[in-house]
């Protein structure tokens, strides 16, 4: 399957794909839900590639690589080895706005769920709130939940209790048994 998203991304739509063809999974089924980087892969699955996941549920990810890239090139002080894994991991600069999910919310093909901690420093609330945003203008179904006091671990007990309850229940409710 092709994807904006790079070999990463097709590599879990293809995983998908072998465990439907093994009898294992439901395609049809499927919902996508991820942390991080997972985060980030939540969101392409749905706006980056097509008819895959039921939904997305996105946990403190990245929707908007380049502002990313500027926020990490600017807390690593232009570290030259920062800098350089950066781009071996994003990609040429020119890639990234097509290969961030924000600019392509418009294609979003399934609910999104977007839950980040408000004091996260690894990865902005902002990259939520701008999805949230270009969800919202392309009329597309989305939730934010914003988790007060929580950082990019989710080191608090109630407030990671309230990501897992928030979770579960979209997925139930866009993916249900029956």
């Amino acid at each position: 399957m092709a994807s904006g998203g790079g070999k990463m991304q097709t590599d879990l739509s293809d995983g998908l794909t072998a465990l439907a063809r093994a009898g294992i999974v439901d395609p049809a089924r499927a919902c996508i839900v991820g942390g991080s980087y997972g985060g980030y892969a939540a969101l392409a699955g749905v706006t980056l590639q097509q008819g895959i996941y039921r939904c997305a549920v996105s946990v403190n990810g990245v929707a908007d690589l380049q502002l990313f890239s500027r926020v990490a090139r600017r807390y690593s002080g232009q570290s030259r080895v920062f800098v350089r894994m950066l781009g071996e991991m994003l990609g040429p600069t020119g890639d990234l706005r097509k290969r961030s999910p924000r600019f392509s919310a418009e294609r979003a093909d399934a609910p999104v769920m977007l839950i980040h901690g408000r004091d996260d420093t690894v990865v902005p609330f902002e990259q939520s709130a701008k999805m949230a945003d270009a969800l919202k203008d392309a009329g597309k179904p989305y939730e934010l939940v914003q988790l007060d006091g929580e950082d990019h671990w989710l080191s608090l007990g109630p407030t990671r209790m309230a990501m897992l309850e928030a979770a579960i229940g979209f997925v139930q409710r866009h993916n249900p048994a029956d």
